[in-house]
């Protein structure tokens, strides 16, 4: 075991002086009953000395602890970080059911998948980066009610993907230096920017910025060949939903497919304060005991 600060060890002294006041002075108090002399109890005496010294030595376990003890050990897991874009769709037609089917999944992803970093980006024609990428995603569930497609200006109501996923490209690959990246698109609807081999070249210029992309495509018809083709390139995979039920299986499977890695980690300083805090609770309660229990009593 080492400490962090060893120099604060230099107080130790104190304590020590303190225990060898108790320890050198005269055994108690010796009262005369009609002359008489009193016993010589040496096992009272140590009792009693013992009970002084507790909240002495209790200084020297605070003196330890403000030391910073620890020990060389391997932390039991170190999270690599995986870096998720939301490119939600806040199109007219994504208002309603929809919106409720997204943010609902959304949520309930961000819960299962605390320890990354989450950014939303919001699109209709144009596109609003709502959030940069944070580990704080409470604030990501916050801002889900804001993005409510009832109540956005009339330039997002139409939906252009491929120009949302090159704007969310250019944005994570500025944001994010480490880690995987993951944008998870979710739309109901068409693009007129994927036709003419577009799709397979947005794919591949997110593919060689190391992001994969999942689609999630809330509506009853199947998802748009082109989108297909683009998450195809990228690595990810398309689904169709219209219920909740298969929203939540949806998401639950990207978790599967893009899982929280642990990078292996090499021997590191760890606190090491577990030992002083049980040694000072057992002397507070032996010290409780003389107090309440083990005093002088000359009479």
């Amino acid at each position: 075991m080492t400490f962090a600060h060893p120099w604060v060890l230099l107080l130790l002294a104190v304590p020590v002086v303190l225990s060898w006041t108790v320890l050198a002075r005269e055994p108690g108090v010796t009262v005369p009953v009609d002359g008489a002399r009193a016993g010589d109890r040496p096992w009272l005496r140590r009792t009693l000395a013992a009970f002084d010294l507790a909240p002495i030595a209790l200084m020297a376990v605070a003196i330890a602890v403000l030391a910073g003890p620890q020990v060389m050990a391997q932390p039991r897991a170190e999270r690599s970080l995986t870096n998720i874009q939301i490119c939600l769709d806040v199109s007219g037609s994504m208002g309603g059911r929809n919106y409720e089917l997204a943010t609902k999944a959304i949520e309930e992803f961000t819960h299962a998948r605390e320890g990354d970093a989450f950014g939303l980006t919001m699109f209709g024609v144009q596109q609003v980066r709502w959030l940069p990428i944070t580990k704080d995603l409470q604030a990501i569930r916050d801002a889900l009610p804001f993005a409510d497609p009832m109540n956005q200006p009339s330039h997002m109501g139409g939906t252009m993907i491929g120009a949302a996923l090159r704007f969310c490209a250019r944005n994570m690959v500025a944001e994010t230096k480490d880690g995987d990246r993951l944008i998870v698109l979710v739309s109901d609807g068409q693009s007129g920017d994927l036709s003419g081999g577009a799709a397979r070249e947005i794919g591949q210029e997110l593919r060689d910025a190391g992001i994969v992309v999942y689609h999630v495509h809330i509506d009853e018809s199947a998802v748009p060949q082109d989108v297909e083709d683009l998450v195809e390139e990228t690595g990810g995979e398309a689904f169709a939903t219209t219920d909740a039920a298969s929203m939540r299986a949806i998401f639950a499977h990207i978790d599967r497919m893009k899982p929280a890695r642990f990078a292996p980690a090499g021997t590191v300083p760890l606190d090491h304060f577990r030992p002083f805090a049980m040694a000072a609770l057992a002397l507070v309660a032996i010290h409780a005991v003389g107090l309440l229990g083990m005093r002088y009593v000359p009479w």
